[in-house]
């Protein structure tokens, strides 16, 4: 038993099939890279895996427990595997403190000293318990994106589903989050990222996993993706991505 079964997951929105009979085992402690072209399925699949997206066939499993369709407690899923996004999504009313101790408050019930102390130890693991009493606009992108890290992290969760998480941000600000994924991967946290940053996921991930329309086109460990692709569509990516320089081989 995985930590994480995907079985045949299906989704469609309307008449439109997005992800098809998607099948994915995921290892505690294990970071996996989703990688494709945009509009391929990785951030619906993501969707999918959170709850946030009901599916329409499959069966999703978290450590053996079914976690989709009728009668899932989707409060308990989601405290067990946290989501940041690539928008950042935080509170633009509360302070960087605020948003980090917001859900251990109302969703955990912990005490407000236990939140608060909760919260300044994560910015201090983030580099930026400084900037505890400002207000997310007063933040670079690099530094929203790692308070919303810090404010996925302050749930304690088992897993986390990172969504192209710095395809908004400037190219100085993307090594910032990136180190930040780094450090969680040293820790041991699951992790499920979708991303186009091929040297990264080259670099961190155990295992890439190739999405082309919806479907589960490859998956190995990123030497295996990288150097000797096997199937005609990941070569094709791949050569794309690296004609435009965002990978050397």
């Amino acid at each position: 038993m995985s930590f994480l079964e995907i079985r045949d997951v299906q989704k469609n929105f309307g008449a439109v099939r997005v992800l098809n009979s998607v099948s994915l085992d995921v290892e505690q402690h294990q970071i996996i890279c989703l990688i494709g072209s945009s509009g391929c399925g990785k951030s619906t699949l993501l969707r999918c895996i959170n709850g946030l997206e009901p599916i329409n066939g499959g069966e999703i499993r978290l450590q053996g427990q079914r976690v989709s369709g009728p009668g899932v407690d989707l409060n308990a899923l989601r405290r067990n595997v946290g989501i940041v996004f690539q928008s950042y999504n935080l509170f633009p009313h509360m302070t960087v403190l605020q948003n980090i101790m917001l859900a251990p408050l109302k969703v955990l019930g912990l005490a407000r000293s236990e939140a608060q102390d909760r919260a300044f130890h994560l910015l201090a693991r983030i580099g930026l318990e400084a900037k505890a009493g400002e207000y997310p606009d007063r933040l670079s992108g690099g530094q929203q994106q790692r308070v919303a890290i810090a404010r996925a992290l302050a749930m304690d969760p088992q897993a986390l589903l990172l969504d192209e998480i710095t395809s908004a941000l400037d190219p100085e600000l993307v090594a910032e989050v990136l180190n930040i994924v780094r450090d969680l991967r040293a820790e041991g946290i699951t992790i499920i990222l979708a991303t186009h940053e091929m040297g990264f996921a080259r670099e961190a991930a155990d295992k890439i996993v190739f999405l082309h329309q919806g479907q589960v086109h490859e998956q190995g460990t990123p030497e295996e993706i990288f150097t000797a692709p096997q199937q005609s569509r990941t070569q094709v990516f791949l050569k794309r991505i690296i004609e435009a320089g965002r990978l050397i081989i």
